[in-house]
């Protein structure tokens, strides 16, 4: 994977989404039209970093390489190099996964 040049900001996240099977159990091929977006993803990279009212910047609960389950509709979709990531609020990663 190449270097990603876009750094999110404040306490936004990129993440790439992880593509799902294409083939799942009993050899059924499910069409790209039919499936749903991915709701697992990887970080790549972190903002800035949230500030709260008395100024003092509050620690991202994620961290760069971590799986995370996203809200299925959630995040602004971009394209970099013909990947698709997501930029989010890290409030919109329902959790860490392992």
């Amino acid at each position: 994977m190449a270097a990603v040049n876009v750094r999110p900001l404040g306490d936004r996240v990129l993440v790439q989404p992880l593509e799902e099977q294409e083939v799942k159990k009993g050899g059924i091929i499910i069409p790209d039209t039919a499936k749903e977006k991915p709701q697992e993803g990887k970080v790549i990279a972190l903002g800035t970093g949230k500030v709260n009212e008395e100024g003092k910047k509050i620690d991202f609960t994620v961290k760069k390489g971590d799986r995370v389950l996203i809200s299925k509709y959630g995040g602004t979709e971009i394209k970099i190099d013909d990947e698709n990531y997501l930029i989010m609020r890290e409030d919109d990663i329902l959790g860490i996964v392992g």
